[in-house]
């Protein structure tokens, strides 16, 4: 009889089951991206594809000797553009993560815990370091660093009108924060995991969204610069712990100390400076949807107390943390040095012994000396 040979099973998993599904996801979700795309190459469903793919709400002004200058502002029809997007997102998410982390967590060999940790790092340091160099390129066009004031100044006439890149920043952040729900499930992150992800991710989209829907986005694109270099800091300096480069992950863990603080003080500055002074110049008595105009007292105060809330929030985070790392290591300070004090009091008291033991020996006779030593000996 002929021994049957021992293959391993090399069956798919059934279509639309939660193993086919995490594992195509990233296929399946470019099959729908596709579709939108390809709409716009057929007059029929053009139309339809654009709001979906190109910014709406489009405002034109035209200068006499001077070329169009094309201008956005927010509206319903947004939802559409964030819906593509969102799944732009989880195409480039499921990218950086096959062709940059999984290449590098084959090389550190990471067990479970650490590997869902670095993914987490490595996904948001990418998503960071993108977002202060695309905000900052902002900033720099905007002339908000040179001019503070314009943070508040011809609210809301200035601010309901963005240029494109500027109005593409926000909706690419909205779209990002939406899309780490569902990437919660596709990169079947452990449940213990979800809590801290899902607070973090909603806390983003409330505040960005706010932000957005009120024309408060020069106030909210300082903010999310000074905030996202920290952060890249500290997820930076997780991927260096992971990948047991202790030295630089320790001084990037310094410099996160000291970041943290100056970005949280900076940040209360900026918010007290734009909505309880500078805001408070030009108050409107009402709500003016029509105008985009939400300078009233009552959502000037909601405004300034929300960002403060969260900053002494985070800050109560990382107090109470430092502490609990402190009382964690100190028990361990007072055993070590009672440990040593003892082996250091041991020797000495040997020492001590032995000389004795030498002068009282020199101080007999050598008769008694031999019958001294013998009797060691024979001990």
């Amino acid at each position: 009889m002929g021994l049957k040979s021992r293959t391993k099973s090399t069956k798919n998993p059934p279509i639309f089951s939660h193993e086919f599904v995490t594992q195509n996801h990233e296929d399946i979700i470019s099959c729908i991206a596709m579709v939108f795309i390809l709409g716009l190459m057929f007059q029929a469903t053009s139309p339809f594809a654009t709001k979906f793919i190109a910014l709406q709400h489009n405002v034109t002004i035209e200068n006499e000797n001077e070329p169009p200058i094309f201008l956005y502002t927010n509206g319903i029809q947004d939802l559409c553009v964030i819906f593509f997007y969102f799944l732009i997102c989880i195409v480039i998410h499921a990218i950086v993560q096959e062709f940059i982390i999984d290449k590098i967590n084959k090389r550190l060999h990471l067990s479970k815990t650490r590997h869902s940790r670095f993914t987490e790092s490595g996904q948001l340091l990418v998503f960071y370091l993108v977002s202060v160099a695309w905000g900052g390129h902002i900033i720099y066009r905007e002339k908000i660093l040179t001019n503070i004031t314009s943070l508040w100044e011809d609210y809301p006439d200035s601010h309901t009108q963005m240029m494109f890149m500027y109005k593409f920043f926000f909706v690419t952040q909205i779209s990002y924060w939406l899309h780490t729900f569902p990437e919660l499930y596709f990169q079947k992150v452990r449940k213990e995991d979800w809590a801290n992800r899902i607070q973090y991710a909603t806390l983003y989209l409330i505040f960005i969204t706010a932000a957005y829907v009120t024309n408060m986005t020069r106030v909210a694109l300082v903010l999310l610069v000074i905030h996202y270099t920290v952060e890249a800091v500290v997820h930076a300096s997780r991927l260096l712990h992971f990948a047991d480069k202790t030295e630089l992950a320790a001084n990037g863990f310094v410099l996160f100390n000291v970041l943290f603080t100056l970005a949280r003080l900076s940040t209360i500055v900026v918010a007290v400076l734009t909505f309880w002074y500078g805001l408070a110049l030009s108050d409107k008595p009402g709500l003016d949807l029509a105008t985009g105009n939400f300078n009233t007292y009552l959502v000037r105060v909601n405004c300034l107390a929300a960002i403060c809330l969260l900053q002494a929030w985070m800050m109560w985070h990382f107090i109470t943390y430092h502490l609990r790392r402190r009382r964690e290591q100190a028990p361990a300070k007072p055993v070590l040095k009672k440990v040593t004090a003892a082996k250091q009091d041991k020797k000495p008291k040997e020492k001590k012994s032995k000389k004795r033991d030498e002068e009282d020996m020199s101080e007999l006779p050598e008769v008694d000396q031999n019958t001294k030593k013998q009797l060691r000996q024979r001990k």
